[in-house]
């Protein structure tokens, strides 16, 4: 199954410390990482990472970020042919702390913010060969809009990540074939949040919440709600936890697997994600997972 990821590119700029700084509070770090990144890089690498046949769909700045983003996908099994390098903008960057085993993350969207719908129309043909296409939010709200139109008049399933979390049209999360926002995601999202497991039932086998180290939960057709735990990890850094478990979702999906089988294997490399420092690094490859899994 092709699988195309359209959404952002980033260098992330990560400073490790022994712990978040509270507002308006110095302290010291203990070093500066620069680490390809970007949800939807980070989405797509870890599909590659996987052994998927997957394409990245965004743009990057005329910059020596933007050359090695584009580099990073090649090397890490991603088709980059249709990645757009806007010449007089900056590439975007997020600045990261890392510390005490969590994150604070602060993105200049840059060229991500000029991913906008003549792109889209200059990259339709290639992307519409795909059978599932993944999408977040730190692209244009309107283009991600755009996109899921044209891949459900299509018949081709999605996954929309919303993060970073915005209200979304009730018609847009219809065409959606799953959408996986986090708890706190989901109460933006989502107005009228309330309790977690009526939200579940009425978006049956679409909605899959992620609840950090208590992992993940969907509702199936008869509205059981089905919580499949996280998996044990050694945790160094949650940096691209997140967009592990998509992309292994997404995976594990398109293999044929059964959603709660499907869960059950992106919790696993999630969780060994996190056991690596990176957003990026600690992503496994397919026999990392089918080994914990084991």
């Amino acid at each position: 199954m092709k699988i195309a990821v359209v959404g952002s590119l980033n260098m992330d700029m990560v400073v490790t410390a022994p712990r978040i700084p509270l507002k308006g509070e110095t302290i010291t770090g203990q070093a500066l990482h620069f680490v390809p990144g970007g949800k939807g890089a980070n989405q797509a690498v870890a599909l590659g990472r996987l052994g998927a046949d997957v394409s990245m769909f965004g743009c990057v700045g005329d910059d020596d970020f933007g050359r090695q983003l584009i580099e990073n996908l090649a090397e890490n099994s991603v088709q980059a042919a249709q990645v757009r390098t806007l010449q007089g903008a900056t590439t975007g960057v997020a600045m990261i702390t890392v510390g005490d085993g969590d994150n604070s993350i602060v993105v200049v969207p840059g060229a991500n913010g000029l991913v906008d719908r003549p792109y889209v129309d200059s990259i339709k043909e290639v992307l519409l060969q795909s059978q599932l296409v993944i999408v977040q939010l730190e692209i244009p709200l309107d283009t991600a809009s755009y996109v899921i139109d044209l891949c459900h008049q299509a018949g081709i399933s999605i996954l929309l990540n919303p993060a970073p979390a915005q209200k979304l049209p009730a018609d847009l999360i219809e065409k959606t074939t799953f959408l996986t926002p986090n708890e706190h995601e989901a109460a933006i999202v989502f107005a009228d949040f309330g309790d977690y497991r009526e939200l579940l039932r009425r978006y049956p086998e679409k909605l899959i919440i992620t609840q950090g180290s208590a992992g993940a939960s969907f509702a199936t057709q008869d509205g059981e709600v089905h919580q499949i735990p996280a998996s044990p990890a050694t945790v160094v850094d949650t940096t691209g936890a997140g967009d592990t478990f998509n992309a292994a979702l997404a995976y594990a999906w398109s293999q044929g697997r059964t959603l709660e089988k499907a869960l059950v294997f992106a919790n696993v490399a999630a969780g060994l994600s996190t056991e690596k420092f990176g957003a990026q690094g600690g992503m496994p490859t397919l026999a990392e997972v089918m080994a914990r899994l084991s």
